[in-house]
């Protein structure tokens, strides 16, 4: 299979993956909501936020592992590509044992986390250490999921997280009541990702014959080689969980963990969005490291620009829908009573169109090497939104918290990173809105005036069946018009080159 079929067949595995896991989360929201109450569900949200914090932990070397065994993979140098794995493995083994002490001293504190309410502090407790062994179990086996994504082989660590997302979805429908619900998640979290974690440890030996792990390969000196490259993307790691994790801490700390649900449905409706798109650029990465290796300039600039324009399509597609049949979403998801998501909902995905986009030059950056000037750019992002969502949280509450969201990434992303990027890939703006943003347009207007029209004509009432038929019908209409308008590019350019040729 040659490499450009690689990166296609990767998405479709990543697409095919999360349009599954977005089925799952879809389904799974409500179900627990409205199981356990906004009480015990905001507590739970509330508790995840904290442990997002583990995600420091990693010190920025899960990106290393997918950057590196991408690079020797390439160049067929398997003691290098063991001795990156083994250092990190050990690494991790480490941190993950300081996840373990760390969620014990959070549940001695427990009780000056948050107002649980009603909720038994035995439980909390026990659901802190549980999410502590889960977050060790996790760390370790990350080396061998990167191994896969090094590798490309991004359908098989897909395949081994769709087949744990549906065991989770089957066991919470058996296994979930109101009664210790919480500590029944948790059980079930730990024991998914206790599965998934030894699948990929599994595929990792079969694919790769000459994978090893053990002591006679820790060879320390080859963090010498990486250390930069992980030092920051550890910035990068802090910078994503501040953006992140931060909202929903912040909103159970200056209100309660009940008030993080209306917050939390705009979020999780984003977060599905999110997750297909931006495995563009995450599939990205170890290809645009393995064109960087060959000296490939041109099919770097071609690539980024690809995922640009799909990503904005995708995206800006979404953020249409959401404007005009948001409210219905919510209300036939979740049900009624949650007045502030669709706006909240509207101000994080909008910034989104700019994040993804974005997104995919920087994981192409980071497949470089180009890691430093990104992360600090990033970073400088993430504190301008804590502080801005501590400041407007006291005067707007949960909008002001989106907003201290969204208006950084506008700044950083679109005014700094994109330049910055765009002249390390040596692509003019020129290139950019006539390769990557023009083609979207006349889809994206088609997009448009669909669903303004489409109320007019018929009632869209909030049921699954109807609002499935319009999104089914906005899609085809998005797709459709994007094939047609891409396909007469290609003929113009083809033309205007053979012209130009003779």
């Amino acid at each position: 299979m040659n490499q450009r079929r690689s990166v296609k067949t990767n998405l479709i595995a990543n697409w095919l993956n999360h349009g599954v896991s977005l089925l799952i989360g879809v389904f799974l929201m409500p179900y627990v909501l409205h199981i356990l109450g906004d009480a015990q569900y905001g507590s739970w949200i509330f508790i995840n936020a904290i442990a997002g914090y583990s995600g420091l932990l990693y010190l920025g070397f899960g990106q290393t592992i997918s950057r590196y065994v991408a690079h020797y993979h390439a160049k067929q140098d398997w003691t290098r590509l063991n001795h990156v794995s083994n250092v990190i493995f050990a690494i991790y083994l480490g941190m993950g044992f300081l996840a373990i002490l760390t969620a014990g001293i959070l549940a001695w504190l427990a009780p000056h986390l948050s107002d649980w309410g009603a909720i038994s502090l035995f439980e909390i407790r026990l659901v802190i250490l549980i999410l502590g062994l889960n977050v060790f179990v996790g760390l370790a086996g990350s080396v061998f999921g990167g191994v896969l994504m090094g590798i490309q082989r991004f359908d098989i660590e897909r395949g081994v997280n769709l087949t744990g997302g549906i065991m989770r979805l089957i066991l919470t429908i058996l296994f979930l009541k109101a009664e210790w619900g919480l500590l029944t998640i948790a059980i079930i979290f730990f024991a998914i990702t206790l599965f998934e974690n030894l699948g990929n440890l599994f595929f990792a030996f079969r694919q790769v014959k000459t994978f090893r792990i053990g002591p006679k390969y820790l060879n320390w000196a080859i963090l010498k080689e990486c250390g930069s490259f992980s030092g920051f993307a550890f910035i990068d790691a802090i910078a994503w969980t501040l953006i992140e994790a931060t909202d929903s801490i912040l909103i159970g700390i200056f209100f309660s963990p009940a008030v993080i649900v209306p917050y939390y449905i705009a979020l999780r409706l984003t977060q599905f969005i999110n997750m297909p798109i931006a495995q563009i650029g995450k599939v990205f990465m170890p290809r645009a490291g393995e064109l960087h290796a060959n000296d490939d300039h041109h099919a770097l600039q071609k690539l980024v620009l690809n995922g640009v324009s799909l990503s904005f399509l995708l995206v800006t597609g979404f953020f249409i829908g959401v404007c005009f049949f948001g409210n219905n979403l919510i209300t036939t998801w979740i049900g009624p009573g949650y007045p502030q998501s669709q706006l909240i909902l509207m101000i994080l995905l909008g910034a989104r169109i700019v994040a993804l986009p974005v997104s995919t030059f920087r994981s192409v950056l980071y497949g470089m090497g180009n890691v430093k000037i990104p992360s600090l750019i990033y970073m400088g992002e993430a504190v301008t939104n804590l502080i801005l969502s501590v400041i407007l949280i006291q005067s707007l509450g949960l909008v002001g918290v989106a907003l201290g969201t969204a208006i950084p990434i506008l700044i950083a992303e679109l005014g700094i990173i994109l330049p910055y990027a765009m002249k390390k890939l040596n692509i003019t703006a020129g290139q950019l809105l006539r390769t990557a943003i023009r083609p979207t347009l006349a889809p994206l207007l088609v997009l448009l005036g669909y669903s303004y029209y489409i109320p007019h004509f018929f009632e869209i009432r909030n049921s699954w069946l109807t609002l499935v038929s319009v999104a089914t019908g906005g899609g085809v209409f998005l797709i459709g018009t994007w094939f047609v308008f891409e396909k007469g590019n290609i003929f113009l350019n083809r033309s205007v080159s053979n012209s130009l040729n003779t």
